[in-house]
């Protein structure tokens, strides 16, 4: 059991979480300790408590239902910065003490052991959190109550150094002398201007700082000397500050301008005659006795104060029935012969109690000797003090942060000004159009239970006065009409609007217990709240736009630096003659200007499953040599994942499950923090991974990862381009044979419909409509192809181009890209495909440059089925060369139609269509064809001929 003087013994303690150890260690917390324990699961419990309950302590485990101790912690913090919160788990890591740390946790407990092994520590942490939270509440109340006394208006206040020297003075003490104080501290106290001429002392000032600096309080009254501008009377009072050793730390002088009492003293002496005459019109009280205290004078003003008569006064006994016993020193008073403002309270017949300021002076008047004057302040000290609380409110004010602060500081502190124990305030969300109560007193909640989210739409109280903007005040709530709990046992009630942040509702269960004061003091309370919640919400919105401004700028300038990056690339892939060339001239360019810290590129080895580095550049360091970069989808290193997901893969904080992934330790050993892999794939077809690493956490955001990803698409089409043109300028070739099985592939589903054999040799377009294929039509009726395929929805349009008694030519437009398309786009050609009912072969001729896995990887991909039916080796540059430059000198136009015009038959002999055929077919007139056909063999031609150069054969030999 922990002893008696335990602070737990008087605390309440809030577990919240889930996890098992904590109903344990509640178990174990109940028994051990007089704490009051609760536990909740869920974060909305907590909050709940601790906004409407007294916790002293939370204590909250990594796992809550549906969220975590740390999400907990960050919306307590958004309520109270002062009440301690422990985050216990089992589960920690840096990371999340640095976010706990971060978000205002006062204790951070790794549960390295089962909770009964640490039951102590865990009770003796609890304890100290809740120790420094108290300690911390005392300290801030103590500097409160210090800068209160301090900043008093009535009084003046030197603070000293151990020695008497000047360390500190307020405004008051400034406003007496014409000095700058910044001149004089650090000087005796002694001889300052206030007390001294220049180099001189005051020897009874200097008597009564010396007492203090001896540990004993003293007193002295002084007149200011006669440089000082109107000079004073100050009445100075001294007194030590010890620190807990004992030791003198400072010393405080108060002093009290007395100078007016010093002349009402003379002046009362000078004509005592004229003050008894004046007695009956003064506000003040008058009251002489004797010795005994019995009264011999009571002025008729008497019930202004006390609510008697002259005679009940008289009949009441002695004066100390009236004012106490023991209001003044009789020495004092023989000494000084009088004695002022001697504060009291005092009961008037009403049973009201009054704050009075009594002056007691000697006198020989008839049958007394004593004359009382009393001052009736109850008002100006209920007011003084409301302000003096106030002034405390605006300075806490200043410290708030949030709207939730400032309104838990109105309702805490309008006892204080207001002398109203039921107070709440509440808070308008403007999304919801609802007053929401966001602060509220224990009084308030006994006085009507619960208090509910109000729609603004001015039915009820709070509403009206917040839709209108009008203050309310009520002597009895219950008479007005739009009172919507008639149940409360409120009776006086006061309703603020707080401008556009809400309103503030104040009040007693006493009828009528505002007066002007009070109503005053309301008005000012709330009007302050009003100012405070401005200026929150003015510096929220200035640190939201320094935000985003901030964000914005670091986004801006990360892009610039990309997209600088970016066009270095571009123009060196335009410039780029080998594909190693683009490798590792994108690596350097990434890597170069401290822009990334490495990058490199690899190829996919579908064989090993293995994604293999070809090209890097940065500060590698070893790292590609201490990694295996196996193609996995989950856990593996990030080019593994985009290897096998074909996706891009980021890591914004590599440090994040170092223990659950290996390759994340050799990441940080070399300094990589975050990673991003792209994908390198154009038209489906992979050319490799590109990773980059930076030597920052969250270095890759969306932004980044979108144009890098552009980027991947950039390279890989500069990379086909590369393989195109090496194609192009091969001198050999392999001729690949493929059969496939694929009722999705057009050309299988048509023949299978149609139960014919369709050929394509050659002739694919691609145009803005689509893709025109021409296939030949073998074993089956040209008419019941031209049907099957106008119910294909892979077929756009079919067009019959010629004829014949065995079958005949189509042209397909197609909806989707034709795999020739893909094929020439990586420098491959698709030579020759045929289809019949039950099969379908494909041939293809891919240039010696291209990798045949390549090519072999995007058929399996395009095809369900695919088996590899033969390879072999031809030698076609001669060929090759002829038909590319023949190509390139044709536009889309012209090929359309000499292809349109070679499969009707145009070129048959006899013709198997005319011209007038092919153009209608085309769409185009007959002279236009046959403009377009002779452009078309000039240019063969002129392939043939001119630019390489074939001597025309001897007519013995052409005859031949």
């Amino acid at each position: 059991m922990i002893a008696s003087q335990s602070v737990l013994n008087s605390s309440t303690v809030l577990l919240v979480g889930t996890n098992d150890w904590l109903s344990r260690f509640a178990t174990t917390l109940e028994t051990r300790t007089n704490a009051t324990v609760q536990t909740v699961g869920t974060t909305a419990e907590a909050s709940d408590i601790v906004r409407k309950q007294t916790t002293d302590c939370l204590i909250s485990g990594d796992t809550l239902e549906g969220a975590t101790g740390l999400e907990l912690l960050r919306e307590i913090r958004t309520d109270t910065t002062t009440l301690p919160v422990l985050l216990c788990t089992a589960a920690g890591s840096e990371a999340i003490a640095s976010d706990a740390i971060e978000a205002g946790v006062s204790d951070y407990i790794a549960l390295t052991e089962p909770i009964e092994g640490m039951a102590d520590e865990l009770i003796d942490r609890t304890e100290r959190a809740i120790r420094s939270a108290r300690r911390s509440a005392t300290q801030r109340d103590r500097a409160r109550q210090f800068d209160a006394i301090f900043n008093d208006s009535r009084t003046a206040t030197w603070v000293l150094d151990p020695a008497g020297s000047l360390a500190r003075v307020n405004e008051t003490a400034r406003e007496m002398v014409d000095v700058e104080i910044e001149t004089i501290v650090g000087e005796p106290f002694w001889t300052l201007p206030w007390w001294a001429e220049p180099d001189s002392a005051n020897t009874d000032v200097q008597q009564i700082v010396e007492n203090a600096l001896d540990g004993r309080f003293g007193n002295a009254v002084v007149t200011q000397p006669p440089h000082v501008e109107n000079p004073r009377v100050i009445d100075l009072s001294v007194r030590p500050v010890q620190n807990e050793r004992g030791d003198i730390v400072s010393i405080v002088v108060e002093g009290v301008d007395i100078t007016e009492r010093v002349d009402l003293e003379r002046d009362l002496r000078q004509s005592e005659e004229l003050h008894r005459v004046t007695l009956n019109n003064m506000t003040d009280t008058v009251l002489i006795t004797n010795e005994d205290g019995e009264y011999t004078y009571v002025c008729p003003n008497v019930h202004f104060i006390f609510g008697y008569t002259a005679d009940e006064i008289h009949e009441q006994g002695t004066i100390d029935d009236l004012l106490g016993t023991d209001l003044f020193d009789r020495e004092e008073l023989a000494a000084d012969g009088v004695l002022k403002n001697i504060e009291t309270t005092a009961t008037d017949k009403a049973g009201r109690e009054h704050t009075l300021l009594v002056n007691v002076r000697e006198v020989s008047i008839q049958d007394g000797t004593l004359l009382f004057s009393c001052r009736d302040i109850t008002k100006r000290k209920q007011r003084e003090e409301a302000l003096a609380t106030l002034q405390e409110t605006a300075r806490d004010f200043l410290y708030a942060e949030t709207h939730q602060e400032i309104a838990q500081h109105v309702v805490d502190d309008t006892p204080g000004v207001l002398n109203l124990d039921a107070s709440t305030v509440y808070l308008f969300d403007a999304d919801a159009n609802e007053l929401r109560p966001a602060a509220r007193s224990a009084t308030m909640r006994e006085l009507t239970g619960p208090l509910p989210t109000v729609h603004a739409d001015g039915e009820t109280l709070p509403s009206y006065s917040f839709v209108e903007n009008e203050a309310l005040f009520f002597d009895d709530v219950h008479d007005a009409d739009r009172l919507e709990n008639r149940a409360t046992d409120l009776r006086s009630v006061a309703y603020i609007p707080l401008g556009n942040h809400g309103v503030f509702v104040a009040g007693s269960d006493r009828v009528g217990a505002f007066d002007e004061v009070t109503r005053e003091l309301a008005d000012l309370l709330a009007a302050t709240a009003e100012a405070a919640l401005d200026r929150v919400t003015r510096e929220s919105r200035l640190r939201k736009q320094d935000r985003t401004l901030q964000e914005q700028n670091e986004q801006l300038t990360a892009l610039n630096r990309i997209n600088e990056t970016i066009r270095e690339i571009d123009q060196a892939l335009v410039q780029a003659e080998m594909r190693e060339e683009i490798d590792h001239t994108v690596c350097e360019l990434l890597t170069g200007e401290d822009r990334f810290r490495f990058a490199w590129i690899g190829t996919i080895d579908r064989t090993t499953d293995t994604v293999e580095p070809r090209a890097w550049a940065g500060s590698e360091q070893g790292y590609l040599d201490s990694q295996a970069f196996a193609i996995d989808a989950e856990g593996g290193e990030p080019a593994g994942q985009t290897a096998a997901s074909g996706d891009v893969t980021m890591v914004t904080n590599v440090a994040a499950g170092l223990r659950d992934e290996s390759w994340r330790k050799a990441a940080l050993a070399h300094d990589y923090l975050s990673v991003l892999s792209i994908p390198l794939v154009y038209n489906d077809l992979t050319h490799g991974v590109l990773t980059v690493y930076a030597p920052t956490q969250d270095a890759f955001d969306d932004t980044t990862k979108a144009v890098l990803a552009e980027l991947g698409e950039t390279i890989a089409s500069a990379l086909s381009a590369i393989e195109r043109k090496n194609a192009l300028l091969t001198t050999s070739m392999t001729r690949v044979e493929f059969d496939i099985d694929d009722p999705a592939f057009v050309l299988s589903r048509l023949a299978r419909d149609a139960a014919c054999t369709l050929s394509y040799q050659g002739g694919v377009q691609q145009s803005t409509e689509g893709s025109y294929v021409f296939v030949t039509v073998d074993d089956g009726a040209v008419t019941d192809v031209v049907d099957a395929a106008s119910q294909l929805v892979g077929i756009d349009e079919v067009q019959q181009i010629s004829t014949d008694a065995e079958g005949g030519v189509l042209r397909l437009r197609l909806t989707q890209p034709f795999l020739a398309l893909e094929l020439a786009d990586h420098g491959a050609v698709f030579h020759e495909a045929t289809a019949d009912p039950t099969s379908t072969t494909l041939v293809i001729d891919i240039p010696d440059s291209i990798d045949i896995r390549t090519i072999t990887q995007l058929v399996r991909e395009t095809f369900s089925t695919v088996e590899l039916r033969s390879k072999q080796t031809l030698d076609q540059s001669m060929e090759r060369d002829l038909y590319s430059k023949f190509l390139e000198k044709l536009t889309e136009r012209q090929l359309e139609v000499i292809q349109t015009a070679y499969y009707s038959g145009f070129f048959e002999s006899p013709r198997a269509s005319t011209g007038e055929d092919v153009a209608e077919t085309l769409g185009i007139s007959p002279p236009a064809f046959y403009k377009h056909s002779r452009t078309v063999q000039r240019k063969l031609f002129e392939t043939l001929f001119e630019e390489h150069n074939v001597s025309i054969l001897g007519t013995e030999e052409f005859n031949n």
